[in-house]
């Protein structure tokens, strides 16, 4: 059977990828479906950096807006999402394309990854259940931590859920999380163009603490201090980086100066962890977007290399 075609366009925040993805979707009579974890929130626009509907100028997206921050989301219920929807994109005669930078949920749809039948077991989980309760989040992490230190760095203490599961899988595989992904990875179950979007690092940094700065002026403060009014409180969509480090300020661990410095520092941690998955994990064909490069000419040469690469 042939495989469907597919875009994908992956990179660090601030990199530039929803202007490069907008232009390449009409040119591609393309389809967008966001590969991002924390855009599927509704009422986290700005700490997210998420598209508005003027900025789409026409083109449909999928995936954002979806979930209310109170809601947990996975990575099998991503897979689960986007393999439907590449389908019914490709149907409509349209080219699919993901756009994000959530590594392993767009793996997740690449490869063969088998989340249904991930091995459980409800005793196990009961005892680490019974355990977060009485020694807390941070024992569990550092549990995990020891075990399989990857998919540690990965997962924040308060998700208590997925340090479960990853503990889970261990005990029940004797191979850790990380090694138990790694080990279903076989061919692409698509025809894909894997673009990744890179940058000079000062640069990329430069932007980055400049959109942290945009971010504030746009009334990311107020934004944050909705869901905290709301009680919305150790929850998966308030790990997100912008959204975290601003509880701590509204509970007064932090002040406002050091808050706003914390909010750079790990943005720019968080791109380098994205490169560095990406680098690490995916087969990509990078394109370097550091200024002056002139936009227009990335996107001549990047959809002439998707227009070679998915070439009937």
């Amino acid at each position: 059977m042939e495989k469907r075609k597919l875009v994908v366009i992956i990179g660090p925040t601030a990199v530039g990828k929803t202007k490069l993805s907008i232009d390449l979707a009409h040119r591609l009579n393309g389809e967008v479906i966001s590969g991002d974890s924390m855009q599927i929130y509704k009422n986290m626009d700005i700490g997210t950096a998420k598209i508005k509907v003027d900025e789409m100028d026409g083109i449909h997206h999928h995936l954002i807006d979806i979930k209310n921050p109170d809601e947990d989301y996975s990575v099998a219920e991503f897979q689960a999402t986007v393999r439907p929807l590449i389908e019914e994109i490709s149907n409509k005669g349209k080219t699919p394309m993901i756009v994000g930078g959530t590594g392993l949920y767009i793996q997740s749809v690449l490869y063969d990854y088998q989340f249904t039948e991930n091995p459980t077991d409800p005793e196990f989980r009961s005892r680490l259940e019974k355990e977060l309760v009485e020694k807390g989040e941070i024992a569990l992490h550092k549990i995990l931590e020891e075990i399989d230190f990857e998919a540690a760095s990965k997962i924040h203490p308060n998700n208590s859920r997925r340090v479960i599961r990853a503990l889970e899988i261990y005990h029940c595989t004797n191979k850790t999380m990380s090694e138990y992904i790694r080990s279903q990875e076989q061919e692409l179950l698509y025809d894909v163009a894997l673009i990744g979007l890179t940058m000079d690092r000062e640069v990329l940094y430069d932007r980055i603490n400049q959109r942290v700065d945009l971010m504030i002026n746009q009334g990311l403060i107020e934004e944050v201090k909705q869901l905290y009014n709301l009680g919305i409180r150790n929850t998966q969509a308030i790990q997100a980086i912008g959204y975290k480090e601003l509880y701590d300020y509204f509970d007064g661990k932090i002040t406002y100066t050091d808050v706003i410095q914390l909010l750079k520092q790990n943005s720019r941690r968080y791109a380098k962890r994205q490169l560095t998955w990406f680098r690490n994990k995916m087969d990509v064909k990078w394109f370097d977007m550091t200024p002056p490069i002139k936009h227009d000419k990335m996107v001549d040469e990047i959809f002439t290399y998707i227009a070679g690469k998915l070439q009937d």
